[in-house]
């Protein structure tokens, strides 16, 4: 739309609103203006989903802006969508002009809105509240309409500080403490608001307007594009500290094993950074009260390079005295997301079988390394393969592959790891935006893994867990067990918007941007419908706002011809026997059946999606639940009593933000949670091990089922 009228009536309201926002407005710099122009030139015409960028796309765009910044809608009214709605054409001309001043405009308001809205939620802790009232609140409120009058959103946010204050209470809070603590929150959440950055706001409308096209497209600032990498190459060079802001303090979390900071013996967990210098001699500069994302860009640097931290212990009070410590930045190895390795003893009468369980968090690769020619270079599939070497000589009787909330990453790693359980064959097929069909194939004659095998899937396995959970079930190599998957069928790849127009110096960021459509060898898809487990378990997930089918963008199901591929075995023979044998099991186990009572609460919960803010109702609720933790924690005999009380601390709700919490407190708890009892991967390997007993014991169904698999 380019009418001269309209962007008269733009240009006023836009002056109408900069003499009511607060003076830090924040305003587009130019080259992120330039970066929206080459990134919409990019998107139009290399997309897999050529979109024009015209009225109906701005209006999209416009929705889904507002949509990003305040999903919920509890920031936002009517008269605010409304007093921009003659925008709703215009982001089209706003990119195209150059002239981002209409999104920066809406953002400086949302900062506005939640500003007064943590100030009225400040004040309504003075006047306290009424728990003996009948009423709820709904705490999903994605499909809400937005409030139409101040009273409305007054009374929206009442009841949600006041749910904040009913939880507190029922954690055992005194009303005093209760107030300390939200005041400092909303205080926290204001502080916060104030040190949003031009960057966050171009990087939130350009996601709305990259995100419009399909879910999986995104733009990178450099801060994101940053992240991104080390997370593909499991790596950074810096001090190997983990860190969180904790009451305007950067905080140490937890320290990584061999890195410097660890092996300097004179950091630990609680410390908190108040200063940072570059070198021996540079000044050390404060960054008290600083987003945590700019004290860690300080932090890092080049290898071999000195970093000085103006240190504040963790023993010592605010006035305590500092530490100024030098620690020299190294490549830091970020073991903790990469695969690792255990062993589940399956007990079947007088047998005991041995399964081999490999976790893998996400397929990663250093792609600059491999580049390069490094040999050692990071990659998931490297690290399975040396894992599955260490399992073999174990005598492990079969290999489960845990996939859960595996959101998947590299392609190459998807194909790479599945040509470690296979002979050699196509993996997955491509389809581009013309249509052509391209087929990745592992041509690597021979298998790191020859025996009997299972994948575990959750609704959180995306993307190369797709394709490598497809590609072992439509070879019939292994069981695949679990939920149904994410559901994500599209490949991306990275486009560096510097490289485009030559830039000496990064300034423009870069674009994850879908260019394909991957499916499997059998011709389906993963898109929108996920991979089908051959053995359903019971899993929480909330597939109406998690999954590909909770996109209204989301790409279409299809099909397309079946690659020319051999399977490898024919589990439909022994699936039966082994479902039956996994029902007359979980029958009679009891944790089993607490997941499944679990499982029914959550979705009743989520479809209910209103909580009751009387107390009374509310105490009920926390007993009930109380007395079924504690049922089940004398059913089980064999528990660690200390370990349960720290468990169920961290089941039952404390009404507290993680960075609310004692360190230690909030440590302790991480790490029940994840040393707590694993039902599902208990039965998967339960399930595997019934596999291999079939196997052995009935040498025809062994060759039936997988002729080319050895069976120990």
């Amino acid at each position: 739309m380019k009418n001269k009228v309209m962007w008269t009536l733009l240009a006023l309201l836009l002056a109408t609103l900069n003499t009511t926002l607060a003076a830090q407005a924040l305003a587009p710099l130019h080259q992120q203006t330039q970066a929206a122009l080459l990134s919409a030139e990019v998107l139009t015409r290399y997309h897999y989903k050529r979109v024009p960028l015209d009225d109906a796309l701005s209006a999209k765009i416009f929705d889904n802006y507002f949509k990003e910044l305040d999903g919920e809608k509890v920031f936002f009214m009517q008269s605010d969508i409304d007093h921009f709605a003659a925008a709703r054409t215009e982001f089209d001309d706003a990119i195209i002009k150059e002239d981002l001043s209409i999104p920066f405009a809406i953002f400086n308001l949302y900062q506005q809105r939640m500003s007064e809205r943590m100030n009225y939620a400040r004040s309504l802790l003075k006047k306290g509240f009424d728990f003996d009232k009948q009423e709820s609140y709904q705490y999903n409120r994605k499909n809400a309409s937005w409030a139409k009058t101040q009273e409305e959103m007054d009374d929206l946010w009442r009841k949600r500080v006041k749910n904040d204050w009913l939880r507190l209470k029922l954690a055992g809070k005194d009303d005093k403490s209760i107030v300390e603590t939200l005041d400092k929150r909303y205080d926290n959440a204001l502080n916060s608001i104030s040190k949003t950055k031009s960057d966050d706001v171009f990087q939130d409308f350009m996601n709305a307007y990259a995100m419009t096209i399909d879910p999986h497209t995104n733009y990178l600032g450099m801060r994101a594009s940053e992240d991104f990498n080390i997370s593909m190459k499991l790596s950074l060079v810096g001090i190997g500290a983990v860190l969180q802001d904790k009451d305007e303090y950067t905080t140490i979390r937890e320290l990584v094993p061999g890195g410097p900071a660890a092996l300097s013996g004179k950091l630990k967990a609680g410390d908190r950074i108040v200063g940072v210098g570059q070198g021996l001699d540079a000044p050390v500069t404060d960054v008290m009260g600083w987003r945590i994302d700019d004290t860690v860009a300080l932090i890092r640097g080049a290898e071999d390079t000195v970093v000085r931290l103006d240190v504040l212990p963790a023993e010592a009070g605010l006035d305590g005295k500092h530490k100024l410590i030098s620690l020299t930045r190294k490549k830091i190895s970020l073991d903790k997301q990469a695969a690792t390795k255990s062993i589940i003893n399956v007990k079947d009468g007088n047998t005991t079988r041995h399964i081999g369980v490999i976790t893998l968090p996400g397929f990663y690769q250093d792609f600059a390394a491999r580049q390069k020619g490094d040999k050692n270079f990071k990659s998931a599939t490297r690290d399975v393969a040396r894992l599955l070497e260490e399992l073999k000589k174990a005598r492990v009787d079969g290999v489960l592959m845990d996939l859960r909330n595996n959101g998947g990453g590299s392609l190459d790693e998807a194909v790479e790891l599945t040509g470690l359980f296979i002979d050699k064959g196509p993996v997955v097929q491509q389809r581009d935006s013309k249509g052509n069909v391209s087929v990745e194939s592992d041509t690597s004659p021979g298998l790191a893994w020859s025996g009997p095998l299972g994948v575990l899937i959750n609704h959180g396995s995306a993307s190369a867990s797709e394709i490598f959970a497809a590609a072992i079930q439509d070879y019939g190599r292994g069981v695949v067990i679990g939920g149904t998957s994410f559901g994500k069928g599209t490949v991306q790849s990275v486009i560096n918007l510097d490289s485009l127009v030559k830039n000496a110096k990064p300034k423009y960021g870069e674009l994850k941007m879908t260019i394909a459509q991957f499916f499997r060898i059998n011709g389906g898809t993963t898109q929108l419908r996920g991979v089908t487990p051959d053995i359903s378990l019971p899993m929480m997930a909330d597939t109406e706002d998690f999954g590909e089918s909770s996109y209204d963008n989301a790409l279409p199901w299809s099909q397309i011809k079946a690659a020319d591929y051999q399977p490898a075995g024919n589990l439909k023979g022994i699936l039966p026997m082994l479902i039956a044998s996994h029902d007359i099991r979980v029958a009679h186990e009891k944790d089993y059946q607490y997941l499944r009572q679990d499982v029914a609460e959550f979705e009743a919960q989520r479809k209910k999606n209103r909580i009751s803010l009387n107390e009374a109702e509310r105490s009920k609720e926390r007993e009930v639940q109380e007395a079924r933790i504690k049922l089940r924690e004398a059913d089980d005999k064999a528990s660690d009593k200390a370990t349960d009380a720290v468990l169920n601390a961290a089941l039952e709700d404390d009404g507290l933000q993680s960075n609310e919490r004692n360190l230690n407190t909030d440590l302790a708890i991480e790490k029940a949670r994840k040393n707590a009892k694993d039902v599902l991967l208990n039965e998967s390997a339960h399930i595997l091990s019934d596999e291999v007993g079939m196997l052995q014991a009935n040498a025809g169904l062994a060759a039936s089922v997988l002729p080319n698999v050895t069976v120990h």
